[in-house]
Parts: C-alpha cells; sequence; structure tokens
C-alpha cells in the first residue's frame, strides 16, 4: 500500500514585495492565517557578483516591469539585506511559518545560511554553480532544495552524484520544474516527476514541484504523482509592475490550492474493508437482498 507523504506548500514571494518590507510582511501574514501555507521563501542576490559589468548597466529587457533606469538598478532596488531578511524570519517564526530563501550566488548563500533557516533554495539558474553548492554542502546543516528548469537529464544526475559524494543526499531535495512565466500547460511536462521519482526516489529525501503555470489543478496533480512539496509564487496583486506577477496565484488561489492539497492527501488511501460503516447504512437501505 503506497503511502502518500502530507502535501508541504512553500509560497514564493521572491521578489514580489517589490522591495517594500511592509508588503513583504503582510504577504507573510497572508499565507499563514488565510492561505495556511507552510512556509514563505524570498529571494537574495549579490548583484555585482552575480551580473557582468555590461549586465548590470543594462537597461530591463521590459521596461515596464523595471523598478531602476538599469537592469541593475532594478535589481537592486528589489534587494533586501541581510537585517531586512533577518527580520522577515523573526517575523515568520512569530506566526509559525517556515521562512526560506533562494540564493543566487556564493555571497547571498553565506548570508542566508548564518540565519539558519530550514532549508535554502538553488533555483534552476544557478543549480550548476558547484562552487556555492560545495560551501553550502559542508557549511550548512538544514536542507537543500533545487530546482531542474532547464537542466538536462545528464546535469541532474551529475546534481545528484555531487550530492551523494558529498554524503548530503538526505537532505537534498529535487523539484521538477519548467522555466518559464507563465508556462503553457503542454510545457509544464508533469510525467517528469515519475522519472525523477524512478531515478532519486530514496536517494535524496524527496521530490517536489515547482509551478509557473496558471491555476491550481496542475499543482493537485502533481501531488498526486508524488511531488509532496509544492511550490508556487505568490503576490497580493497580479497585475502588480513586475516580472513574476503574472505568474503567481494571488491569496484566494493559494488558499483553495492549500485546502485541495489536503483533501486529496486525505483521499489517496485503500478501502480498510470491502464495505465501508459510512456505506453500510446505504447498503442495509438501498442494495437488493433478495437475490
Amino acid at each position: 500500500m503506497k503511502n502518500y507523504k502530507a502535501p508541504y506548500v512553500i509560497a514564493e514571494i521572491g521578489c514580489n514585495h517589490k522591495g517594500d518590507i511592509k508588503i513583504a510582511k503582510e504577504l507573510i501574514r497572508m499565507a499563514k492565517i488565510y492561505c495556511q501555507a507552510d512556509a514563505v521563501k524570498f529571494q537574495k542576490r549579490n548583484n555585482i557578483e552575480l551580473l557582468t559589468e555590461t549586465q548590470y548597466n543594462a537597461p530591463h529587457p521590459n521596461p515596464a516591469n523595471s523598478y531602476g533606469h538599469t537592469y541593475g538598478a532594478h535589481r537592486e532596488y528589489l534587494e533586501f539585506n541581510l537585517e531586512q531578511h533577518a527580520e522577515l524570519k523573526k517575523y515568520c517564526e512569530e506566526l509559525d511559518i517556515k521562512y526560506s530563501t533562494s540564493v543566487w550566488d556564493l555571497t547571498s548563500a553565506k548570508e542566508i545560511a548564518s540565519l539558519q533557516p530550514d532549508f535554502i533554495k538553488i533555483p534552476s539558474a544557478c543549480n550548476n554553480n558547484y562552487d556555492m553548492l560545495s560551501w553550502l554542502c559542508e557549511n550548512y546543516q538544514g536542507e537543500i532544495h533545487i530546482s531542474t528548469g532547464m537542466t538536462t537529464k545528464a546535469e541532474a544526475d551529475d546534481l545528484v552524484n555531487f550530492f551523494i559524494g558529498k554524503k548530503r543526499n538526505q537532505d537534498l531535495v529535487l523539484y521538477n520544474c519548467t522555466s518559464g512565466y507563465p508556462v503553457p500547460f503542454e510545457d509544464v511536462c508533469l510525467l517528469d516527476i515519475n522519472l525523477l521519482k524512478a531515478k532519486y526516489e530514496g536517494v535524496v529525501k524527496h521530490i517536489g514541484f515547482s509551478g509557473h503555470h496558471l491555476g491550481i489543478a496542475v499543482d493537485v496533480a502533481a501531488y498526486t504523482l508524488g511531488a509532496n512539496i509544492i511550490e508556487r509564487h505568490y503576490t497580493l496583486d497580479r497585475t502588480w509592475k513586475g516580472t513574476d506577477h503574472a505568474a503567481s496565484l494571488e491569496p484566494e488561489g493559494l488558499r483553495k490550492l492549500v485546502r485541495d492539497l489536503k483533501a486529496v492527501h486525505k483521499a489517496l488511501t485503500f478501502k480498510s474493508q470491502d464495505v465501508l460503516p459510512i456505506e453500510q447504512v446505504q447498503r442495509e437501505k438501498l442494495k437488493n437482498q433478495k437475490v
């Protein structure tokens, strides 16, 4: 009999706070109190380290979404410093919801690791940054969650083997992901979850799903296929300026997703006996006994 792990829902705030810590706290509060998510996740970048000088000083590729005159200025506007992240983590602890952050470079990884969150996320774009992964494996004791968007199957094998070599594979959570904003349904490729499970179940701690699609039906299917950790971008208003808002859930959508995943978890069982007690009353009343 298959025992499904309980769903664990991560509300990815990312940079949807628009650089405003008050909005960030409201997103945390709504995720916990109204949506009943398990965790929230932000992002941390050292933009000078991450970007070349040309990239830093170039205009934003979509000026309508930019918070600065250059891409670097845009990224800096949306960045919280370490003290602000510590403040957000403390607020999460006060509300009893887990805090985490995606880290995009080694400096950011070191900074966030100093806060000792339960898990740190590595985005798809950085899952080949082995200097950062090596430092985390050797210096950070929490779970390391990694998305596999824009990653070949051979690269995913190399990644898992690296964690095995570091003896940290049982702290690794591997996410099925398609990198796009938003992703059309035909490109979500949910059945790749089966491939991850076939290769890595028992080798890594969990299989997850990081979705950039619209709606919530796909996430329920991902959970049913065995991805017990579900991560979705989350915002207070999908019409706000910014790259990720359009592919995010608003609080009502996130609340319904958490509700539906919990319901499906309860439903994913076998009958404990041929005729359940709830059926016995109906059987006696409705089933033809004259046979």
